[in-house]
Formats: structure tokens, sequence, C-alpha cells
């Protein structure tokens, strides 16, 4: 799911269960049958994604339908240690703020007593951003796991005021707890890919079918480049939200709070012939990597007439969002990287990339060559590079101008 580092077995294939039969609805909406529980139907049938801190400070939306994410508060690997996601609070109130329903979900690894699981929840759950009743899953799909302290830590979840998950892949839920008896006691948000082609739609010839699922994850590849697709199957995603309405929540947070706000001050635009990022930016006096942070994308996400775009003046701009940082001395950049305000400029002496984000993989703007100027109004020291910023008509540029590794400059400084 997030740790991309973890090598995850994807099941290929998977027959319906007797327990389950797969049946089109005449509405075009899936049913569930089981021989045991009542009818299933997935009357919701809303699509959405799931973010880790692979998806950046605002996340990274699919599709205009999409219309919730789960995103993930931090976790644990040995169940005694817990990290915390950077991303998670921006995320939250980025997907309030684009009039999503946000969600949370802890990485669950190597919790085998109930006592790790108290020590976990004790950590996470006074940190939960999202609404009291919203989703807090645990993300079960690696390590060696104990099915008690699973359904203890979602009875803590519970009494705490949230709404209780489980995910995995069905094969190793199986293989590691007994998944019948938290399938008893809790919705299950189950993932099964048919392959790793772009699936914007759910293809239910490979639904991992079990007892009480909720959420299906049908595809790692949402998107090109990568991006968790989930559709709702039993209108679980409006937990904590009034009748689905993410400016409606149950119980407010300071993420949800900020995403209000923004959303209060902004509105829709739909994109028209001849529009570009650029050209919608300047409109509003926003930077346009700014604007399209508001959306849940990037500057290299194309935009097409007819599109539906969240929009607002700077002034009103969530200042998460904004990359105006006058009057402050150090700030910390929508990639979670410390920057220092400093006004200078840059020779270089070899041939660089100035590009539209602070990393190697960021999309090139120009090739500077021996002897050009780059002035800068502030530097940051990560991923093994000094970078400078250039303000520029359009939004910042961003150069490496010193190794971190070998001290050598790029260039010289004035």
């Amino acid at each position: 799911m997030k740790h991309k580092q973890l090598k995850r077995s994807k099941q290929l294939a998977v027959a319906m269960a007797a327990a389950f039969l797969l049946v089109p609805a005449t509405t075009g909406v899936v049913e569930l049958h089981s021989q045991q529980l009542p009818v299933v139907q997935a009357a919701k049938g809303d699509h959405g994604v799931d973010w880790s801190k692979y998806q950046g400070a605002n996340g990274v939306w699919g599709y205009p339908e999409d219309k919730f994410a789960i995103a993930q508060i931090g976790g644990t690997t040995d169940g005694y240690n817990c990290y915390d996601q950077w991303t998670y609070s921006t995320q939250v109130s980025g997907a309030i703020a684009q009039g999503k329903r946000a969600h949370t979900y802890i990485w669950w690894q190597n919790v085998t007593t109930n006592w790790q699981a108290d020590q976990v929840l004790n950590y996470f759950l006074p940190k939960v951003q999202t609404p009291k009743g919203s989703i807090v899953a645990l993300d079960v799909e690696s390590g060696n796991q104990d099915t008690q302290a699973i359904q203890h830590a979602c009875d803590r979840i519970r009494q705490a005021g949230y709404t209780p998950m489980v995910y995995g892949y069905k094969n190793y839920l199986q293989t590691h707890v007994d998944l019948s008896y938290l399938s008893n006691n809790e919705q299950l948000w189950l993932a099964e890919y048919p392959d790793y082609s772009v699936r914007r739609y759910p293809n239910f010839g490979y639904f991992p079918s079990y007892n009480n699922v909720g959420i299906f994850q049908f595809t790692s590849t949402y998107i090109a480049g990568g991006l968790d697709g989930d559709i709702d199957l039993t209108g679980i995603t409006d937990d904590g939200y009034k009748n689905g309405n993410s400016q409606k929540p149950k119980s407010q947070t300071p993420a949800v709070q900020q995403g209000k706000q923004i959303h209060q001050a902004t509105h829709n635009y739909t994109v028209r012939p001849g529009d570009s990022w650029w050209g919608i930016a300047t409109k509003y006096g926003l930077d346009m990597n700014t604007l399209a942070q508001m959306n849940g994308m990037t500057i290299n996400a194309t935009i097409y007439p007819g599109q539906v775009i969240r929009v607002g003046y700077a002034k009103h701009v969530n200042p998460i969002m904004n990359n105006d940082h006058s009057g402050q001395s150090t700030w910390t950049g929508a990639l979670g990287d410390t920057w220092h305000k400093e006004d200078g400029t840059f020779t270089s002496n070899t041939w660089l990339h100035l590009r539209w984000g602070a990393k190697p993989s960021s999309a090139s703007i120009a090739v500077i060559g021996p002897g050009q100027e780059i002035k800068y109004d502030a530097w940051s020291r990560h991923n093994g590079f000094v970078y400078v910023r250039q303000p520029r008509s359009n939004g910042y540029g961003y150069i490496a101008v010193r190794s971190t590794y070998t001290g050598e400059p790029y260039g010289t400084f004035k």
C-alpha cells in the first residue's frame, strides 16, 4: 500500500467464493449477496484514493469524480516505536479544502500483543485530524500479526469515536490472522489488482470476495506513475460527514477547520480553451505550482477544456500551500524541506538544470551554462545538494548549487 520499499505479493486471479456472488444490479451498481448476511449494496459507489508521504503535502487526485482520500498518519514497524507522516495534516486539510472527505490509516506491522497495540494507539489517537466518526484503518499487510491485537485496536478506535477498518491483501490476511473472525466485527478494506495497467474503473472479475468488504482497492496504477484507486461499496466513507458533505463534519479539528476556510475562500473554475496553469494562476495572483497543489496535481499534469478545478485569490489561499514566506527567516516547504531566507546571486561554472522543484526528478525549466547568473531569495540543504530558489513571474525555479557530500560548489556566490 504505502511502504513502496516493501515488495507486496499480488494475487492475479480470484474465483468468486460460494458465500458471495457478484451480480450486476439493474441500476448499474454492484450488489454483493451473502448466504449468511443480508444483501449489502454498494449504493454509494464513490471513488477515492489513499495517500502517504509519496503523494506530497497536498496529496494527488486521480480524477474529478474522486470523493474521498485516506491519508497515512504514520505507523509502526516493530510495535514499539512509532513514526509520523509529515504530510498527514496538510493532506487532510487539502482534501477538505477541495470538498472531499478525509480519513486516516495507520501502518500496522509486528504488533503482536494488546500492550503493543495500546502503546501505538496511545500515540496516534490524540493526533487524528479527521473528524469523529471518520475511518481510522489499520494497514495490515506485512510482518507478524495477531488477530486479538488487531481486534483490540479496532475496539480502541471505536471507543475513541472513530470507525475502524482493517486493510490488506486477502491472501496475506488469511495466512496471518483469523480473517473470518475480524470480518464478523469490522468492515474490511481489501486490495486486489488484475494488472499494473492504468485503470480508472474497477474490474470486479478480480474482486477479493469475502465477508463484510466495505472498500475495494482495485489498482495501484489509478493514474500513470502510480496511485492507489479505491471504491466505497457500502457508504462507509460517509462516516464522520453529514450526508457525505465534507463541509459538515461531525467534529472539528485544526486540519478540518483550515480546510473549510480554504474551501470557503475558493470556488470552482471550468477550464476554457487556451487556458494553462500559468494563465489561470496569473489571473488570481497565484504561483502556478500553488494552484496545481490546490488541485492535488503538479504543473506537469494536463488541464483540458471543461475540466473543473479549484481557484482562489492569493490572499485567501492556505498559507501552507503558498510560497510567499515574507518576513520568515526559516520555514518548511511543501516537501518537508527546511528553507532559509537569503538574497544573493549565484554564477554557474558548469552546466546545470534549473527546475520547477528542488529535486532531481522535477521538470526542467532550462539548462544553465557557465557564466550565467541566477538571483535567488532562499536556500535549502537536502537530498545530497544545496538548492537555491529563483523568484520567477510564473512561480519559482530551483537549482542545485553545491554537493553536500563533497562540499563542492557549482559556481560562485555574491
